[in-house]
């Protein structure tokens, strides 16, 4: 629950960066609102990924270091996000005749549950993750000397 929680939290993050950024995409590229789109979540999924490494799944470092962890969550979390809000995108604004930012919100919480568990069960897996030492309790970090 409190992972959950935390990927909540830096979800909430993302979508504010995503719909800043897709605002100001859409401006600079008036009637293209799905490569503003894209290129919105690009900027998301790069600041989501760098607090997901350093808040969320902090304690699990996966195999492949952390440019195999991005590779993974590029290949799941930004597929989930890309398909799933262009998709929406689509079906909202033109079909719905919804404004850009509101769809792009209602795309994002929509494809979030599914990063969720993408994220836990294959980017950030416990299974092939290591615990980095320094962050078991009562143990003395190497980096740093402090005991945690």
């Amino acid at each position: 629950m409190i992972r959950w929680l935390k990927f909540n939290a830096v979800g909430a993050l993302g979508m504010v960066v995503q719909l800043g950024a897709l605002a100001d995409f859409n401006r600079w590229m008036a009637g293209h609102y799905l490569v503003a789109t894209a290129a919105a979540i690009e900027v998301a999924l790069l600041h989501n990924f760098a607090w997901h490494v350093l808040y969320t799944w902090r304690d699990r470092r996966g195999e492949g270091g952390v440019f195999g962890q991005m590779a993974r969550f590029h290949l799941s979390n930004g597929a989930v996000s890309i398909v799933g809000n262009l998709v929406l995108m689509r079906l909202l604004v033109e079909g719905a005749g919804m404004p850009v930012l509101t769809a792009n919100g209602v795309a994002i919480l929509v494809c979030s549950v599914v990063n969720f568990l993408l994220g836990d069960g294959w980017v950030f897996t416990k299974n092939n993750a290591t615990v980095d030492p320094s962050l078991k309790r009562g143990r003395r970090s190497p980096r740093t000397g402090w005991t945690t």
